[in-house]
């Protein structure tokens, strides 16, 4: 159901508005200025905004500023004293449409429902481009043919999928495939990343709150899960979820209900959960930082992202894939593989996935300046023995992971393989270097 903002300081057009536009299916909130409707439009999402030019304190054009930003939700101006000035200024602030008083009602329905289609419209060529550009599925490996058969079976379904896999192999890009494929695909795809949100916000993120509920929550807000009422919600980095919060989505998962924080009204959600991580779940399990109970209900359907070095020559059908697309979108030379560089791309570990081999195409297609890639010209990651050298073209909690990987094999090789001696080196307990070499799934052989 679209919901639509209304910012007009007249009552009868306030409510006029409301009922036709309610009558038509539509889901309304109206205010009365430019300043309510902006912490409104702030703490609640639309797709559309109503928005009158003469308010009271901030005016439209101002509001108009404000919101012609947020997300490309269009605004349809109206005023009762329209002139050419005031449209031009509306139209190049970004404004849709404008509309002057006395309103059509018949013109107002039409220029709603052309706006919310276009929206959507605008939203599916964004969803498509992005899933052309970080395309996982191009290839013809015996790993893709088989990831491709999981998603379009599980996609059909309404039941929760777990994604393992390794960082960049493109986890959330099977989600969003997912989603794009299922009998949801018209309803809101909602993400959640769990290990970059604060611990203390991680329940109001997911579950939203009541005005006073804690310092700083200065309204109500809607979470999540209510964000994603009929739709998809994907929880990324599942294992970094703290056991608290753990309890309370295992709750929600069960019940399909949930009260804010702060709230006591039950709030009833009908919601696909798909989850994804690159942690051994059992492991966590093992280790008691990750709840049983809610592995089982994520993994209705387990689906397994193949690394990039195990597609074989799928590392150059990508490569080419994206050197095409790059070329096209800068405005540069189509780019061509040398043989040998095609070879040094195939030979390379990959520990950044495909998310590495974009960047690198991406790097390839706006600085060489030939019409060829040679084997020099292809600069890859870090080396294994300069743990410092991070690649720069990993996220933070990557380049992170991978620093302290690097690390602890140096020290290993260090002192040949002795796990005692190198966790002394490194001052940390045996038996929690032995979970970080389980983790990062590094054997240790002695010579």
């Amino acid at each position: 159901m679209p919901r639509i903002l209304i910012i007009d300081d007249e009552p009868a057009i306030r409510k006029t508005l409301g009922t036709i536009l309610e009558d038509e299916g539509h889901k309304t909130s109206a205010c009365e200025s430019g300043e309510e409707g902006i912490a409104l439009f702030a703490r609640e999402e639309f797709d559309l905004v109503l928005l009158d030019l003469w308010l009271p304190g901030i005016d439209g054009l101002a509001v108009l500023e404000r919101l012609r930003g947020a997300g490309g939700t269009p605004v349809i101006v109206i005023s009762g004293h329209g002139s050419v000035d005031s449209a031009v200024r509306a139209t190049r602030l970004g404004a849709y449409d404008f509309l002057e008083k006395p309103l059509s009602l018949e013109r107002v329905l039409l220029t709603v429902n052309h706006a919310i289609s276009d929206r959507r419209l605008r939203e599916q060529v964004r969803d498509l481009r992005r899933l052309a550009l970080e395309e996982i599925l191009v290839g013809e490996s015996e790993p893709m043919k088989h990831l491709e058969q999981q998603i379009r079976s599980a996609a059909a379904s309404h039941s929760r999928v777990l994604i393992t896999g390794e960082n960049g192999s493109g986890k959330e890009i099977v989600a969003r495939t997912l989603h794009r494929l299922s009998p949801r695909a018209e309803q809101s795809f909602v993400d959640v990343n769990c290990a970059a949100i604060p611990e203390e916000l991680i329940e109001s993120e997911l579950f939203g709150h009541r005005k006073g509920a804690f310092t700083g929550a200065i309204d109500d807000r809607k979470g999540k899960f209510e964000l994603a009422d009929g739709g998809t919600l994907f929880l990324d980095e599942v294992g970094d979820m703290s056991l608290k919060t753990q309890a309370k989505v295992l709750r929600v998962l069960q019940e399909q209900t949930f009260q804010r924080v702060g709230g006591q009204q039950t709030i009833r959600v009908d919601v696909r959960v798909l989850a994804a991580t690159n942690k051994d779940l059992g492991s966590e399990i093992a280790n008691n930082t990750f709840r049983s109970d809610l592995y089982y209900r994520l993994n209705v359907i387990p689906i397994e992202v193949p690394p990039l070095r195990a597609r074989g020559n799928d590392v150059v059908l990508l490569a080419e894939y994206f050197l095409r697309r790059f070329a096209a979108e800068t405005g540069q030379p189509k780019k061509r593989l040398a043989a040998a560089a095609a070879a040094k791309l195939k030979t390379y570990h990959w520990p950044g996935n495909v998310r590495e081999l974009r960047n690198v195409a991406e790097r390839l297609a706006i600085l060489l300046q030939g019409d060829t890639v040679e084997p020099e010209d292809i600069q890859l990651g870090a080396r294994a023995d300069e743990p410092a050298q991070i690649a720069m073209n990993l996220t933070l909690k990557e380049a992170r992971d991978e620093f302290e990987k690097q690390y602890i094999l140096a020290r290993l090789r260090e002192y040949g393989g002795n796990v005692s001696r190198a966790a002394d080196a490194l001052r940390v307990e045996r038996s929690n270097l032995y979970r970080k070499l389980h983790a990062y799934g590094i054997r240790v052989e002695r010579p």
